[in-house]
């Protein structure tokens, strides 16, 4: 089943004169539900300053609009014009954007074909939602775990950790679609940069500073929300509001794998997302710095009196934390693309997973993160797919309600 896509980028290097000679082409292919082409569909294309023009497929599938100015333009298919049995596997795609940034360039759109939602049947629907629900468990994990790593051992609610996974989607996106390297050098590059930014960068010029004046953890909370803020608008003024997409693999095709279909770069990115979480794993357990990260965790005060230098730890574990955060981000982008909203949609179903497992627990953070991403998807074969989040929201006070402290974590006295 093919996922809608579009190419999204960037600056050309053209002088003025270039530009207007080189128009922009919108094309794509359609095809069914086989991957056989469909010609004679009508694609309707409009955009600013009233452009408007109409193309149908030719006996290949192919259809092509150039363009010549700026903006957003918006491509649909006539419905009417598909076979029989042929159809929208999504109805709300019946149109599908293109933001043009600039002229010269190629952007490519598809259309979702198969045989149409009504004809999908409820296993199918469940087995494809239980598999987006596992892949974004896993995004999910990879975020709470730096969360909670960093909440054990210094005791921050890090309320800025959402936009660590912006940041490490748009290092992506910069490095892959701007500076032209293939996407499987950014990816370690834009881990490393994330680690050192979000990590070492931001506990030794930040919280560091706090920790030393003595700063209460509601006070550095506080500064956290403020830090949220600041980092998603900056965010903004310097990337824009639009989600970009890397031009290397926007439009890839699914594979079929029994009732399900899931691309390529999916497969690899969680591949090593859950090496990365193994390595992460391995680390916490078999380390001396893992180690002595618990028993930070366990007791700051008895761990410094007994040798362990707890800021060298604390900033190990930010820098850990912040790598795996970025790698989130990473997956985010490949597969869906970045903007910079992305890491503020992100924070609740962190908060909720982290909640759900046990704050200050690694294992915890892991499967709350699971529980949470198969509720997430599975929920919407029940409501509408603009409410899947609100279901983390009603976990999230349900387990503050029921068992404050989280199905893997501990009681606690209080008072």
């Amino acid at each position: 089943m093919l996922s809608v896509s579009s190419l999204l980028f960037l600056g050309s290097n053209a002088s003025a004169t270039e530009t207007e000679a080189a128009p922009t082409k919108l094309y794509g292919t359609v095809s069914d539900k086989d991957g056989l082409p469909l010609s004679n569909i009508e694609i309707t294309a409009t955009g600013p300053e009233g452009f408007s023009k109409t193309v149908e497929t030719d006996a290949q599938g192919n259809w092509e609009v150039s363009v010549l100015t700026k903006g957003t333009f918006s491509l649909t298919i006539n419905q009417e014009d598909l076979p029989e049995g042929q159809s929208l596997t999504d109805p709300t795609k019946g149109t599908v954007k293109a933001n043009v940034f600039s002229l010269g360039i190629e952007l490519k759109l598809l259309f979702p074909i198969g045989p149409g939602v009504a004809k999908t049947s409820l296993l199918e629907r469940s087995a494809q939602l239980a598999v987006d629900g596992l892949i974004l468990g896993l995004v999910i994990g990879l975020a709470a775990l730096g969360l909670n790593l960093i909440f054990g051992t210094t005791g921050l609610t890090n309320f800025a950790h959402g936009e660590i996974l912006t940041l490490g989607g748009l290092l992506t996106y910069y490095l892959s679609a701007i500076v032209k390297l293939p996407v499987i050098v950014s990816v370690p590059i834009a881990v490393l940069l994330g680690a050192f930014i979000s990590g070492f960068l931001q506990d030794r010029y930040l919280w560091k500073p706090l920790r030393k004046r003595g700063t209460g953890l509601i006070a550095m909370l506080v500064v956290s929300i403020g830090l949220a803020i600041f980092l998603r608008y900056f965010f903004l003024f310097l990337f824009g509001g639009d989600t970009r997409q890397l031009p290397q693999y926007a439009g890839q095709a699914g594979l079929q794998l029994g009732l399900v279909s899931i691309t390529p770069k999916s497969v690899v990115t969680t591949i090593f997302g859950i090496i990365f979480i193994v390595l992460a794993t391995l680390w916490l357990l078999k380390t001396r710095m893992g180690k002595a990260s618990r028993a930070v965790s366990d007791n700051p005060a008895l761990a410094s009196a007994s040798g362990i230098d707890v800021q060298k730890v604390i900033r190990a574990v930010w820098i850990l934390g912040a790598a795996l955060a970025t790698y989130a981000g990473v997956i985010i982008t490949v597969n869906q693309g970045v903007s910079f909203l992305m890491g503020q949609d992100m924070l609740l179903l962190i908060f909720a997973a982290v909640t759900l497992g046990g704050l200050g627990t690694a294992n915890g953070a892991l499967v709350g993160s699971l529980i949470i991403g198969l509720f997430v998807q599975l929920s919407t074969l029940f409501i509408p797919t603009e409410l899947k989040y609100v279901g983390a929201l009603i976990v999230l006070i349900i387990i503050l309600i029921v068992r404050p402290q989280g199905i893997l974590g501990k009681k606690e006295r209080i008072g």
